[in-house]
């Protein structure tokens, strides 16, 4: 396939390219290269013939058009998104402006792009989600998200999101465009930008700064290894059927506090301080507001459909992250004076 990867330069997004491209397929990475972007995330990639880069605000309708006019695309992979939910606390706006009036000005693009075309039933409007929209579940391994459990969005990152993913099915049921939506867990693994939990604990405990868990540290997440992840959007891509939703989750849940020691008893064998453990480092820090208990996801329809689960245990995904970050410290300490990295945000609540 030809596809269009918004976000391409991301976390997430260049997980994705990488392993588009390795399967065969033409890929042009549309981003606009804000704060958590990084083109050194493609550089396995950067020279395929397969790839190709451009420097696009996905606000910026003309850009997008001549995007969707010159690279013929038979399918789009929307991940461009704002996506740290402290940083949405201390400015929505770049939220509202990106997860919202970005993914309209997309799919209008999209929708322009397919019709001069012809409609063709083959195309695909991949919308790529997270499970955050949901809100938040009890502590109880009975309930977990699933394609029905009605939208709670308690940040103004979910908030957003909610509102594109509403977008999306909007412009299926009103203007035909074949859509696809995907809501997943929480990724980790390699290229992770260092503000997010997984990340900043394992750089915090190598710098031996403080290893800061938000309150008790007794939230709950699903944790999903970011290529298993990429695999699974590239199997819903292909074998999804249209307008319908899929959950996609690592099967992997943890409290907060027992995956930052899962880190630091890694750290410890790979990496051994002189004296103690890195365990010793944990620091609880005020909660964050309106944070959420426990994300868990129900990923059977998408097991059920299309055979795609997981590949990797939170233990092997961990221990491969770790020696990532530990083999590639050149690439994290470029983005260490990044805007907001090594901070605490979230606070203007």
């Amino acid at each position: 396939m030809r596809i269009l990867v918004t976000g391409g330069a991301g976390f997430i997004g260049s997980a994705v390219v990488r392993l588009a491209i390795a399967r065969g397929h033409d890929v042009l990475n549309v981003d606009a290269l804000t704060y958590a972007a990084c083109l050194e995330n493609l550089d396995p990639v950067a020279h395929d013939p397969h790839y190709s880069f451009a420097r696009i605000d996905i606000c910026e309708r003309e850009a997008v058009d001549e995007a969707f006019t010159v690279f013929r695309p038979d399918a789009v992979l929307h991940l461009a998104a704002e996506s740290h939910v402290d940083r949405s606390i201390d400015g929505p706006g770049s939220f509202i402006s990106t997860n919202i009036t970005g993914t309209f000005h997309l799919l209008e693009a999209a929708r322009a792009y397919w019709t001069r075309n012809g409609k063709p039933g083959s195309f695909r409007f991949h919308h790529v989600s997270t499970d955050e929209v949901y809100g938040s579940l009890p502590d109880d391994p009975a309930v977990r998200f699933t394609e029905d459990t009605p939208y709670d969005p308690r940040s103004p990152y979910s908030a957003s999101k909610a509102a594109s993913d509403h977008l999306v099915r909007a412009w299926h049921e009103t203007y035909g465009l074949p859509v696809l939506v995907t809501n997943c867990s929480n990724n980790y693994g390699p290229y992770h930008f260092p503000e997010k939990l997984i990340p900043v604990v394992i750089l915090n405990a190598l710098a031996g700064k403080p290893l800061p868990i938000y309150g008790k540290g007794e939230n709950i997440r699903d944790w999903l290894y970011v290529e298993d992840h990429a695999d699974a959007l590239l199997c819903v891509l292909s074998g999804g059927k249209v307008g319908r939703t899929y959950n996609i989750g690592g099967g992997n849940e943890r409290r907060n506090i027992d995956l930052v020691r899962d880190i630091c008893a890694i750290l410890d064998k790979k990496r051994p301080k002189a004296v103690g453990s890195y365990a010793d480092q944990i620091a609880f820090v005020t909660d964050r507001p309106g944070h959420d208990a426990r994300y868990a996801i129900d990923a059977s329809r998408i097991e059920d459909e299309l055979g795609w689960s997981p590949s990797r245990t939170l233990r092997e995904g961990l221990a491969d992250t770790v020696d990532w970050y530990l083999a590639n410290e050149r690439w994290w300490r470029a983005l260490q004076d990044r805007d907001g990295v090594g901070v605490r945000l979230g606070t203007a609540a």
